[in-house]
């Protein structure tokens, strides 16, 4: 089964959110902007991860590396284009980006 993981990152913690094909949520938590903390909680869920994403910031090209250099998929959007994709959002909150 492929998994999609989003995350939304902060100084501190980085909130983690994996995703089937369909959509459904299957584990949603939060650990230390870290690349090792993220890649554990991976680890952890296992599954072939199709895609692990991240918005452009100044902790983005360290966690990418990071995270790419552990084997995963990682691709990070460019804020401009996330803000477009997120406005056409009904309800926009933070668990729903």
């Amino acid at each position: 089964m492929d998994l999609f993981v989003g995350l939304d990152v902060s100084v501190r913690t980085t909130s983690v959110c994996v995703m089937d094909a369909t959509g459904q949520i299957l584990k949603e938590g939060k650990v230390e902007t870290e690349p090792d903390a993220i890649g554990a909680l991976l680890h952890s869920i296992g599954g072939h991860f199709k895609r692990v994403g991240l918005e452009a910031g100044p902790l983005s090209q360290w966690l990418y590396s990071g995270l790419a250099a552990a084997g995963y998929p990682v691709i990070c959007v460019e804020t401009r284009h996330m803000k477009a994709a997120l406005s056409a959002q009904i309800n926009k909150t933070d668990r729903n980006d």
